[in-house]
């Protein structure tokens, strides 16, 4: 990706060789700290980014690098670039064009926490001062380079700082009536630029040039549109409906859509939006987008219902390995009113070393490819099975059209899903950011695959869709400014081996997601199965227990689908509908049972248990035989299996072996034969009556 933007920018962005000989160029002063200098890049002369700005842009301008390592904006900091030879040579070189990146060393414990007022009046005096040796002068006052995680300091402090001072340069820009320019945003997703988490390989300079590049020239290409949007795409009804893309800078776009039509434009990083209003299921629609120069067509849109669909390897599961694949190949030819949107990766999570190309594409974010298809037997196959059958089943309550947007990686971590800004600012799930290959937090299989798979990396940070929030960079980020209905998430497998660390993870994954999407959409999540894992039946526990814990959330239990050998099971038809039954009473507030019983309470009377649930009308066992799963213990936290008999919506529990019990759980082995089931057929979650809250 980033050897096409550069491409791109040397095509596009270089001003064309028209000006004549002896023509006066303008003059750029790159002013800033090491980052500017080029520091720790081999032949900065060449690499460092105002070289390759002045590589870009081309030569009716001149370029200089008047950057120092470790000068501080702070003029009382421990190196102020004001009383260095470098400010007063870029003053003296009375610039045309200023562009400033200061304040990464003002994040130093000696500078900001006693100088931090002084910030702004300080950026003031540098600015004033450029304008006074040339009252013409454009100033770029630049949002700062990143500082991961990895630094010495971060958590002591360089963190908070550093947001302080990134919340403060917007606020001087527009005091100042100075250009802004956002050089955190294209490299905060690419920590394997950053060797020392600080400073940027050449590759890094470059996104910076290019960056530079484009807002001071304006080109970007001309008009595209997001790649979510293409032809058989599904948008949400009765949402407004927000359509982006790029352009060159102030060029006017106008959007389209069921007789609205909408202009907007460009700003100077060349991005756009235009938002339609909401628009009622039906269709199809044509969306077209179009400037003076260019025509972009999308056709055969639906509006519909739009959901999320994410996880590892069992959402991944495709349609053509499910059980009943078979006998559903011919429905789904028919399936016209689904829509398909697979962003598949460009290599498996296999035990298999990856080569030299799909290394370098995997760190510049280039994991999934894919757009919206129209569903029918070419495109269902390879689809995610649960995924297929929860929209086959609201299609058909509904009678409008579905859309599902599939993004799973098997194997990959719940922390792969969270974004890095919230990873950072946890009090916890920091620590789970820097050197992940080597840290227990993350499960040891998972960091021993990803260790196959980048095997030949010559990269010392090599990305790999394991790592915590590669997989919200790579292939959420794009997505979150279109509006979904809802998620449905099939993952936790690859978190077993920390329970209270995947509660902690798993609750945060939930509350950014709404976050970065801005509204509280429905999280319907499937409980792992049943395999001889000895971890899996707290696991699941776990799950059932977080029900409590979230808001519009819901759970399918899988415990009787699961395999004793296998963790993939190919009974997803089952997972799919169980969790379209959660959809369908919760969302779409349809009148029909979605939950199977949810343990409740128990009380515990002379020698047995008695266990009242949720979700409890009916209450029968799935095969017709005696009642199974149900153990209990006395205060010595013994568990011995017991003999349960079912009671109008409880059930009773006791064992000879235990006259005195304190404690009951169900379906407790990894692998479980428990067979509670409701009215509906619905099964009953894995539970314990016993935490170490009640101990």
């Amino acid at each position: 990706m980033t050897r096409l933007f550069l491409l791109l920018f040397t095509c596009l962005l270089a001003i064309p060789a028209w000006s004549q000989q002896g023509q006066v160029k303008l003059k750029v002063a790159c002013i800033g700290n090491s980052v500017t200098y080029g520091y720790g890049i081999a032949d900065r002369e060449k690499h460092a980014y105002p070289a390759q700005l002045q590589h870009l842009i081309g030569s009716t301008y001149e370029v200089a690098n008047f950057g120092l390592s470790g000068a501080t904006l702070l003029r009382k900091g421990h190196r102020p670039y004001t009383k260095t030879q470098q400010y007063r040579d870029a003053i003296a070189y009375r610039p045309d064009i200023a562009i400033i990146h200061l304040g990464l060393n003002d994040t130093d414990p000696r500078n900001w926490p006693n100088f931090r007022d002084e910030f702004a009046a300080d950026y003031y005096h540098l600015i004033d001062t450029l304008r006074a040796v040339n009252p013409k002068v454009r100033i770029l006052i630049s949002r700062l380079t990143p500082i991961f995680s990895g630094h010495p300091r971060f958590k002591s402090g360089t963190r908070d700082w550093y947001w302080q001072i990134q919340a403060l340069i917007p606020v001087i820009a527009a005091n100042r009536n100075v250009e802004l320019i956002d050089l955190h945003t294209p490299l905060y997703n690419r920590p394997d630029l950053f060797p020392d988490e600080l400073h940027p390989t050449a590759e890094g300079a470059g996104i910076i040039a290019a960056t530079v590049a484009g807002q001071l020239t304006g080109r970007y290409g001309g008009l595209r549109l997001a790649p979510v949007f293409s032809n058989h795409m599904v948008l949400q009804q009765k949402m407004p409906i927000p359509v982006q893309g790029t352009a060159d800078a102030g060029e006017e776009v106008t959007v389209s859509l069921g007789g609205e039509s909408i202009k907007t434009k460009a700003n100077t990083q060349g991005r756009w939006e235009a938002t339609l209003s909401p628009k009622k299921a039906g269709g199809p629609y044509e969306l077209e987008v179009s400037t003076t120069v260019k025509n972009i067509k999308v056709q055969d849109i639906l509006v519909g219902e739009v959901w999320l669909c994410s996880g590892q390897s069992n959402m991944e599961f495709p349609l053509k390995a499910e059980q009943g694949a078979k006998n559903e190949m011919q429905f789904a030819q028919q399936a016209a009113d689904i829509r398909l949107m697979q962003l598949k990766p460009i290599a498996e999570t296999a035990n298999a070393a990856w080569d030299s190309v799909t290394l370098q594409e995997v760190n510049q974010l280039q994991y999934y490819t894919g757009s919206w298809q129209r569903c029918d037997s070419a495109s269902a196959k390879d689809f995610s099975a649960v995924a297929y059958y929860f929209g086959k089943q609201l299609q058909q309550q509904l009678k409008v059209p579905i859309g599902l947007i599939q993004v799973a990686v098997g194997g990959s971590t719940t922390e792969s899903w969270i974004d890095r800004h919230t990873l950072e600012h946890h009090p916890q799930l920091v620590d789970i950011l820097h050197n992940w290959r080597s840290s227990d937090l993350v499960m040891g299989w998972a960091r021993e695959r990803a260790g196959v798979n980048i095997l030949d990396s010559k990269v010392a940070k090599q990305r790999h869709p394991y790592e915590p929030a590669y997989n919200y960079e790579a292939g959420l980020a794009p997505l979150t400014l279109f509006p979904i209905k809802g998620v449905i998430w099939y993952q936790g497998e690859s978190n077993a081996h920390n329970i209270e660390l995947h509660e902690e993870l798993f609750r945060t994954l939930v509350s950014s997601w709404r976050e970065k999407w801005g509204y509280d959409f429905p999280f319907y999540y499937t409980q792992l199965s049943s395999i001889n894992r000895p971890s899996w039946p707290h696991f699941r526990d776990s799950q059932r227990r977080m029900l409590s814990q979230l808001e519009n959330v819901g759970m399918a239990v899988t415990s009787d689908l699961g395999d004793s050998l296998d963790v993939h099971p190919t009974q997803k038809r089952q997972v799919g509908e169980r969790l379209a039954a959660w959809a369908l009473a919760k969302t779409y507030r349809q009148r029909q049972e979605h939950s199977g019983p949810l343990f409740r309470g128990a009380q515990f009377s002379g020698n047995q248990a008695v266990c009242t649930f949720y979700a409890g009308k009916g209450l029968q066992t799935s095969d017709k035989q005696v009642l199974r799963g149900f153990e209990i213990a006395g205060s010595d936290l013994i568990f011995r299996k017991a003999s349960a008999r079912i009671r109008g919506s409880k059930v009773l529990v006791s064992s000879e072996q235990v006259p005195e019990p304190k404690y009951v759980r169900y379906a407790w082995e990894p692998y479980t034969r428990a067979n509670l089931t409701n009215a509906a057929g619905l099964p009953a979650s894995t539970f314990t009556s016993y935490t170490t809250s009640t101990n």
